[in-house]
């Protein structure tokens, strides 16, 4: 259900404003006049609608990639001797942290960033320039809109703060005129971008609408989704500004918990929050409308883990079909003996044997969790069970024809092993751990994150609004801020009032899990990966903040190495941030590049 209709072209919008902080030359024309386009209430929601439709198309895709290829649970790997999915290293660089300030993927990213804001600085400003009777509307209603704009900037501004910090131009101008980084100091700059995101959002806080309970704001920026954005700028301003704010980020978690920004609760139902009605689901806080031919970013969730015969499985037919190219990170090395479909049959486990606190995410989930198993739908009930596909994969959901593998494989039975590596010493011979560089068509078990529905559920997953907020995140941030706070007790109640959801035995509630033997640090941070798995923030959300993103080890890093190149158990922190494209530094003088670049 879309409660934001998609009815007005981005290409009107886009017309008025569109521009890059690439390239300063572009010509502006004429701006169409404010009062000749915003008639009545109607247009306003068009030209606030057009803007969530560019977010979800920019943010969806080329961010999740920084966010999760980055990181420790999810990798871009190539097949077929290292030539398949290679690309020339173009997400590689990502997953092996040896991007630079030419990486493709880096100016892409980049170059989607700023539509929105660009959108939300000329919609600001025609709104603030109108008088609401001009247009038939209430001053308190003009309003809540111009703060839902607002916290629509503030959103997008975080997102890309997240990835280039201080050396961020701040542009709240809906001119031609791009300015240069916030400040040349890079500490200077994170303050001044940190302090413009939370004043704006604690400004229009009040004016925004709050849910209650009937889901009618759960498409667009309410008065909850703009504290959780506070809150995740407080969980992480150690990150941002090197200033500790856990206290306060804890009395905010608690006001939002106890219904101060809007009607919400944790559901009993994890399906619920990525089901196609999850904007009635009460955990979800906000998400992001997705309807096909309007919005065309829902395959992103599912279609780059999935084989290209994937519709013989799932039993329908979509325009999209199966990358191949990305997996979660193994949770076995390649010890033992080759097995005749790939895999070996005596490896070595990175949670127990080597030790990993990261990685090694299918065995990280205990057997008992309900999501532990192969994705499967049930015509009859019109739910699914499982978010994995791992081992042999055969059609009409396991009860068919064996799935075949392409490509090294070709031919071969389709069966997932939680491993990477060369077994058939296509391109480089097996070793014992090896990159995502080496791999094969069957490597790596695969999400399902969103449900796929058969073709005769006459549902088109594609639909199935992307959940940018949900409550269970403002629990486990409390928790977190219980923990470093010495309340280990406080914390395990908070993350088991979500995770008692998938386990039918509650006595696996009281161990830590698997690889951990204690209730700490290493274990929140685990319990963040288990829940938002493949929901673009493990970058973001998890490991910078407990500086793991360079400092920790997982999977390949200070174990294997290409070419000569070795993969460091602790990598430079210079990686810490992106560094900025150097076609924007080439047309834009005042950028200052992050440090260490």
């Amino acid at each position: 259900m879309k409660y934001i209709k998609y009815r007005w072209l981005l290409a009107m919008i886009m017309s008025c404003s569109l521009f890059s902080c690439t390239n300063l030359d572009e010509e502006v024309f004429d701006r169409v006049d404010a009062g000749i386009y915003y008639q009545d209430e109607t247009s306003v929601q068009g030209a606030v609608a057009a803007i969530y439709s560019k977010a979800a198309y920019s943010y969806l895709e080329y961010f999740w990639y920084l966010q999760e290829f980055s990181a420790d649970q999810v990798a871009w790997r190539s097949w077929n001797g290292g030539l398949w999915g290679w690309d020339e290293a173009l997400k590689f660089a990502l997953s092996s942290h040896t991007w630079t300030s030419e990486s493709t993927i880096i100016r892409q990213t980049w170059e989607n960033a700023w539509t929105t804001i660009g959108l939300c600085n000329t919609l600001i400003t025609d709104l603030q320039a109108i008088s609401p009777a001009s247009i038939r509307m209430t001053e308190d209603a003009l309003n809540s809109y111009i703060a839902e704009v607002r916290t629509l900037r503030a959103w997008a501004y975080y997102n890309i703060f997240e990835i280039w910090g201080g050396a961020l131009p701040l542009n709240i101008s809906s001119g031609a005129e791009i300015p240069g980084s916030a400040d040349t100091d890079f500490d200077k700059g994170c303050k001044i971008i940190y302090d413009f995101i939370s004043q704006e959002l604690d400004e229009s806080v009040t004016d925004l609408m709050k849910e209650d309970g009937s889901g009618k704001t759960r498409n667009r920026m309410n008065q909850a989704a703009n504290r959780m954005i506070k809150m995740r700028l407080l969980l992480n301003s150690e990150v941002f500004i090197k200033q500790n704010s856990y206290n306060e980020c804890a009395t905010l978690c608690q006001k939002i918990l106890n219904g101060d920004y809007g009607t919400y609760s944790i559901t009993d139902d994890y399906r619920d929050i990525y089901s196609i009605n999850n904007v009635e689901c009460p955990e979800v806080v906000m998400a992001l409308a997705m309807e096909v031919g309007q919005v065309n970013t829902g395959w992103m969730r599912n279609m780059p883990f999935m084989p290209y015969n994937c519709w013989d499985y799932f039993g329908g037919t979509y325009s999209q079909s199966g990358w191949n190219c990305v997996c979660l990170a193994p949770s076995w090395d390649n010890s033992g003996n080759v097995q005749p479909y790939g895999g070996t049959d005596n490896p070595k486990s990175f949670l127990t044997d080597y030790g990993d606190k990261l990685g090694a995410v299918y065995e990280r989930f205990h057997d008992k969790d309900i999501r532990k198993q192969n994705y499967v739908y049930n015509e009859t009930t019109g739910n699914y069970q499982g978010i994995f596909l791992k081992g042999a994969i055969k059609a009409n959901y396991g009860k068919g024809a064996a799935l075949k593998a392409d490509a090294d494989r070709d031919g071969q039975d389709l069966v997932y092993v939680d491993q990477v590596g060369t077994f058939l010493n296509l391109g480089r011979n097996l070793e014992t751990v090896m990159s995502p560089r080496w791999g094969e068509t069957n490597s790596g078990v695969r999400l399902v994150r969103y449900p796929v529905y058969p073709e005769s559920a006459g549902i088109d997953f594609q639909n199935i609004d992307e959940v940018e907020f949900r409550l269970s995140e403002v629990v486990y941030t409390l928790a977190e801020c219980k923990m470093r706070a010495g309340d280990t007790e406080g914390a395990k109640e908070l993350v088991y009032r979500v995770k008692t959801r998938y386990f039918t035995d509650k006595s696996a509630l009281e161990q830590p899990g698997p690889g951990f033997t204690s209730f700490d640090m290493d274990w929140m941070l685990s319990e963040w990966g288990l829940e938002f798995l493949g929901e673009g923030r493990r970058r973001r959300t998890d490991l910078r903040r407990f500086d793991k993103f360079t400092q920790g080890q997982w999977w390949f890093f200070g174990r294997a190495t290409d070419d000569g190149l070795s993969y460091p158990a602790k990598r430079d922190r210079k990686y810490e941030w992106y560094p900025l494209p150097q076609s924007a530094l080439m047309v834009n003088p005042g950028l200052v590049q992050n440090p260490n670049y």
